[in-house]
């Protein structure tokens, strides 16, 4: 294996655990501001204490199912838990100290953001902190229908690639392929499945439940 790609597996390896760790001080910060503890937070969202406590300290990394049951029970959704800062005084990339301005503008590189698994794919978070939107790119997605999931603020969905089914409560089916958009009210039990075809490649934005400014 030659030194380059070595450096590339060694950064790919920083990279991962660092996300798990931002993922871990998140749901750690927020379960501390609502005053529960551990083993109260698991059992409000049926996970075992052992699997939440490893979430906390960076040492797995969460699905897109146990990050909905952790954001129901800490009454927040799961790309809003994805994207929190949970370093608002963090310095900027000179080394000086962010402005309340600066905060307001966030930057994410490409192959950043805070990563959760999905049964086939990855779910990544394409902003930080707390902001009207939540972005969130899902590359893969199950081929049969899931359980359907349903919270405060509406939801945009855009296919970027491949195709998708998506089953909105009250309003039916619906099956997007690229370059189709889908909006509907987060409120209604929703859910989407891979349609045979190359991957799928989705950009799902879902509106903050809460007031940013």
């Amino acid at each position: 294996m030659c030194t380059e790609e070595v450096g590339r597996q060694a950064r790919a390896g920083a990279s991962e655990l660092e996300v798990r760790e931002q993922i871990g001080r998140s749901i750690r910060a927020l379960r501390r501001r609502r005053g529960l503890t551990l083993v109260r937070l698991a059992v409000l969202a049926e996970l075992s204490h052992p699997f939440l406590s490893q979430l906390e300290r960076g040492l797995a990394r969460p699905s897109m199912a146990s990050l909905h049951r952790i954001a129901e029970a800490l009454g927040t959704t799961q790309l809003e838990l994805m994207s929190m800062d949970t370093e608002g005084d963090a310095n900027d990339a000179d080394g000086a100290a962010a402005t309340s301005v600066g905060r307001q503008v966030s930057l994410v590189r490409a192959g950043g953001g805070v990563l959760a698994q999905n049964p086939v794919g990855i779910a990544r978070s394409l902003v930080s902190g707390a902001r009207a939107m939540y972005p969130v790119l899902f590359e893969g997605a199950p081929t049969e229908f899931g359980d359907t999931f349903t919270h405060a603020g509406d939801e945009f969905v855009f296919v970027m690639a491949g195709r998708i089914e998506v089953d909105v409560a009250a309003a039916g089916l619906f099956a997007l392929g690229p370059g189709d958009t889908l909006y509907y009210p987060g409120v209604l039990p929703h859910r989407w499945r891979q349609l045979p075809g190359p991957t799928s490649h989705v950009l799902l934005v879902q509106e903050s439940r809460a007031p940013t400014h």
